[in-house]
């Protein structure tokens, strides 16, 4: 015998079965069972419907306020027919078992949070209901500390810490300070998406255990304090005080002291330029007289001591000396 099985994809729309064929008696049974499901945003569910699908039976399930259908299975004779939806919030996400009907959303977000409705045909109508909610994944709690509230005594000096546990963007959560396994306080938000902070005040001599939770009704997770990191006594705080003054003096006289070196070397440069210049200027204005006495005397030898050729007039070297002047100001 040959059975002819048949999965669609195709877009969800609303549905209420009214009858399943002519031969086939329906009795409804209605339930107002709810059976509450919580899963993490991302994990994958199954909703079970503990039936194993027979012939002539259909699986229909919905979702939401409009019982938008959203897969079904219909066995008749040789043809199975199998409907998952695969557009909307639901594409690539759902896949149903055909031998039970079972359904299981993968990769879940919280678009999915909604009360999912199966409806079993198989003689009888049983309805079974599903309300689904998607947490969050959590965030690990931050514990931060203000331990500048020291107060002197005559007996000793006591460093206060005030800490604070803070948690960003988070919903549908409780946070908490434990000493060891003992609640000291708690904050909860509900739906939503909040930052939350819960403040906490310790002495640094405490030898007691610390911890702050972040909680859903699925996961948690723990932050412990290290006292030791965050809170100090006030002699710790002004030797870091002290500590902190120091090395930004320490700096400061270093950056005098580069600062002074790169000052001296650039003076010293600029008067070895200034030397230079005038041994040149010395030299070229020599120069100059020699030639000018040549000139006079029209007795100006074939190579001159600065390659001046016969024909060169005094002014034009005089021009060549401002030029090498300039170029020595600017060497």
């Amino acid at each position: 015998m040959m059975i002819i099985q048949t999965v669609l994809l195709y877009s969800s729309s609303y549905y209420r079965p009214e009858h399943v064929g002519a031969d086939v008696s329906v009795f409804v049974a209605v339930t107002d069972e709810v059976k509450s499901v919580s899963v993490l945003e991302g994990d994958s569910v199954s909703l079970n419907t503990d039936v194993k699908v027979q012939r002539d039976d259909m699986i229909l399930w919905t979702f939401g306020p409009q019982n938008t259908r959203i897969a079904e299975i219909i066995k008749r004779d040789q043809i199975n027919i199998i409907f998952v939806s695969n557009d909307g919030r639901f594409r690539d996400k759902l896949q149903m078992d055909n031998q039970t009907g079972s359904l299981t959303i993968r990769n879940i977000r919280s678009e999915h949070t909604g009360l999912y409705e199966l409806t079993v045909i198989s003689g009888k109508t049983s309805l079974k209901s599903f309300s689904v909610t998607v947490y969050a994944a959590l965030p690990s709690p931050v514990i931060t500390s203000n331990s500048s509230n020291c107060s002197s005594s005559s007996s000793s000096s006591v460093s206060r810490c005030v800490l604070l546990c803070s948690a960003v963007n988070v919903s549908a959560v409780t946070l908490s300070w434990y000493k060891g396994n003992s609640l000291l306080s708690s904050i909860s938000v509900s739906d939503l998406s909040i930052s939350l902070s819960l403040p906490l005040e310790v002495e640094y001599q405490e030898k007691n255990t610390y911890s702050c939770v972040i909680n859903n009704p699925i996961r948690n997770q723990t932050t412990h304090l290290n006292i030791t990191q965050l809170c100090h006594t006030c002699a710790e705080l002004v030797q870091q005080s002290h500590s902190v003054v120091l090395s930004v003096i320490v700096i400061v006289l270093i950056m005098i002291v580069v600062g002074g070196v790169i000052y001296l070397h650039q003076r010293k440069c600029e008067q070895t330029r200034s030397e230079d210049l005038a041994i040149i200027e010395k030299q070229s204005m020599s120069e100059y007289t020699q030639i000018i006495y040549w000139l006079q005397k029209g007795d100006l030898p074939q190579k001159s001591l600065l390659d001046v050729d016969r024909t060169e007039t005094a002014v034009n070297y005089q021009h060549t000396i401002k030029l090498k002047r300039q170029i020595s100001r600017d060497y």
